[in-house]
């Protein structure tokens, strides 16, 4: 039988580890924690767990993804986000996996709960995610904050059944100060990619946004927190893109 590492980053987790932890902890073959000198309880938690526990300094979600795939014993690796835990169907899952596997990575979907409601719809679901990998076949990519992990090329994928329950914003306000955080972030990499600010987009896309994602992506099913949802998601669009502009200016006026 394979053996399964499962890599997970924290930082001031204790609202989640637990459950996290406890949902993986008869399918890993050891857990590797990357904490990022948290100053709540996440690190007393997860030692109860028989974790192998680390910390280093933030420096990007990609970046310390990838440092914790330095940490881990085994090629076979299960990634996940401190808010992020296995259903009994995908548990059962990767049990089989770890027995007899046939691909390099592999897939799942992944259902949010949003304030204490699962959202099926706004786009959010089924989210498939590559989670599962051989970690010699691939490397975390992508663009802050947004991380995915990429195989590498003619690399097989599988899919499976179930999902990872993501417990993602316990309140209005949560998801509004990530929305402030992470707009600040992405805006900040379209200035290092040398992109140059496009009215069009601050203008249109917020509008596209929510088009997309209550009527076409079927926000309206659910129901009042499906346009809450919608809403602030349109908001992060034009944010990023405003932030976007000003930065480009400040950087442009301070030559």
């Amino acid at each position: 039988m394979e053996k399964l590492s499962v890599a997970i980053i924290t930082y001031n987790e204790e609202k989640n580890i637990k459950r996290c932890l406890e949902s993986v902890v008869d399918i890993a073959d050891e857990i590797v924690i990357l904490d990022s000198f948290s100053s709540d309880a996440t690190e007393s938690i997860c030692k109860k767990y028989n974790v192998k526990f680390f910390q280093h300094a933030f420096d990007g979600h990609i970046q310390q993804k990838n440092r914790v795939l330095t940490l881990v014993s085994f090629d076979l690796v299960l990634s996940l986000d401190a808010d992020e835990c296995l259903d009994n169907t995908l548990k059962t899952e990767i049990k089989k996996i770890k027995e007899n596997r046939l691909f390099d990575g592999f897939e799942m979907n992944r259902l949010t709960n949003y304030c204490g409601k699962w959202v099926r719809h706004c786009g959010w679901y089924p989210d498939r995610k590559l989670r599962l990998w051989d970690k010699t076949k691939g490397k975390w990519g992508g663009i802050n904050p947004h991380d995915k992990y990429e195989l590498l090329e003619n690399s097989k994928i599988g899919y499976l059944k179930g999902d990872i329950l993501h417990y993602s914003y316990y309140s209005i306000k949560g998801h509004l100060n990530q929305v402030n955080s992470f707009t600040e972030i992405g805006a900040q990499q379209l200035i290092i990619k040398g992109k140059k600010p496009n009215y069009f987009k601050i203008i249109f896309s917020p509008l596209v946004k929510f088009i997309r994602d209550f009527f076409i992506k079927l926000g309206f099913l659910d129901g009042f927190y499906g346009f809450v949802i919608c809403i602030i998601s349109s908001h992060a669009t034009f944010l990023k893109y405003v932030k976007h502009k000003q930065m480009w200016d400040e950087k442009n006026n301070n030559k």
